[in-house]
């Protein structure tokens, strides 16, 4: 109290009471009062403010008093007021508002839309996800790496992918990291991870895809076997939430106690079992066929009922769902069987992954089986030819939990400029 301050931010709102006004500013930290008066405050300000429209830029120096009335029990009263910049009326799309728009709407006007506390939210967030990854993959052994996104070819061919002019010759926008982090394991690297965007050139429209999205990535090298994936995922994601939870803590952020504390184990469900908990019938055509979005929903609700987990592995998926995959182990007794597996949360899928083919001339068969040429992947099989332990990884899409966590149904809103088949603008 009574030092002199700078503050700056937009002005969210202006009201002149008579003998008092009230300009509110708002910036990443919050709002901070500031309060002017007849006959303390210089005349001139009142009539700056009175004409700037709301969410111009101001600049002010002023004095420190306390106010129990105001948000922060302190107010700022000017000595002097600068517009830094104004911003054009009428808006286009409200901040603070009580007004619902759309989501194209927000979209087309989205540096307003940033400026919401909600979805300003929803980036600290992101924000904390990213940390917490970031410091356990570092604290569990791991060491982050970058992969080329411009690629010859793709992880499973060329399907889903987007093609680009690469100096006269066709390339392709990664879809996933997937045979880079692989051929690491060649180099005694042993544990990396990857965080980066991926791109998929999927025609979908649902809410829970984007075609371009961030990746969490994961290989890892001498595996006994995908238990050794599943405690490590059990490690990951646990540690990663604590201390994602304790930033927003921090911070204050209102989402903080959205972000979940699991407990491992997680219980691992083979995928024969959940599809009989689907009421689907062994040996019939649709019993080792793919979960979808509904399969999902409906053992959202009946697993953690029964494990009193919201976190669940499903182990085992059947080869002929993983066969387009075709670096998946398949069991050595059960070739029916992958050592793949999903991580789901409350009722959708998070994070995938398995052990890898690491035995040369099997994964080769594998290759040609999925339908592609052996001689395409030329690079990544050469990793393979001069000692490649066994190994596995899995990848987590961060767009996707952090929408889970924040009860987000579309998540394109927990991107800064989500891109998806219809916009690519802003």
């Amino acid at each position: 109290m009574g030092e002199t301050v700078r503050v700056a931010g937009h002005l969210q709102d202006y009201r002149a009471l008579g003998g008092v006004a009230f300009a509110l500013l708002r910036d990443r930290s919050g709002l901070v009062q500031v309060t002017l008066k007849k006959g303390v405050t210089p005349p001139a300000l009142f009539e700056l403010l009175e004409g700037v429209p709301r969410e111009s830029v101001l600049r002010v120096d002023g004095t420190v008093a306390a106010n129990p009335r105001a948000r922060v029990g302190a107010e700022v009263l000017p000595d002097r007021i600068e517009v830094l910049s104004r911003a054009e009326v009428p808006l286009p799309l409200g901040v603070v508002d009580k007004v619902h728009a759309d989501l194209d709407t927000r979209f087309n006007h989205r540096v307003l839309d940033l400026r919401k506390p909600e979805v300003q939210a929803l980036v600290g967030l992101r924000a904390a996800l990213l940390d917490g990854f970031r410091e356990t993959f570092r604290e569990l052994g791991f060491v982050e790496v970058e992969t080329p996104k411009i690629l010859r070819q793709g992880a499973e061919g060329g399907a889903t992918m987007f093609p680009v002019d690469y100096f006269g010759t066709r390339a392709y926008l990664a879809q996933s990291p997937q045979l880079y982090k692989q051929m690491l394991m060649a180099t005694d690297l042993e544990q990396v991870f990857e965080i980066g965007p991926a791109f998929r050139a999927e025609p979908s429209d649902t809410q829970r895809h984007l075609t371009e999205f961030t990746s969490i990535d994961a290989e890892m090298a001498y595996l006994e076997g995908p238990e050794d994936l599943w405690r490590m995922v059990e490690r990951l994601v646990s540690g990663s939430l604590r201390v994602a939870r304790r930033r927003l803590q921090e911070e204050g952020s209102p989402l903080a106690g959205s972000v979940p504390e699991p407990s491992p184990p997680f219980p691992r469900v083979p995928f024969s079992q959940a599809a009989e908990l689907l009421g689907r019938v062994p040996g019939s055509d649709s019993f080792e066929a793919d979960f979808q979005t509904e399969d999902e929903k409906r053992l959202g609700e009946i697993l953690p009922a029964r494990f009193g987990n919201d976190f669940y592995f499903l182990t085992e998926f059947p080869t002929a769902i993983k066969r387009g995959t075709f670096y998946a182990m398949r069991q050595d007794d059960h070739p029916d069987r992958t050592n793949y597996f999903d991580l789901d949360f409350r009722g959708q899928e998070m994070l995938s992954g398995g052990q890898r083919e690491h035995r040369l001339p099997i994964l080769e068969a594998q290759i040609r089986e999925a339908g592609l040429s052996p001689e395409s992947f030329g690079a990544y099989l050469e990793a393979f030819r001069y000692g490649m332990p066994p190994h596995g990884g899995f990848a987590l899409g961060l767009d996707r939990l952090a929408a889970r966590i924040a009860g987000i149904a579309n998540i394109r809103e927990v991107r800064l400029f989500p891109r998806d088949r219809y916009r690519l603008e802003p």
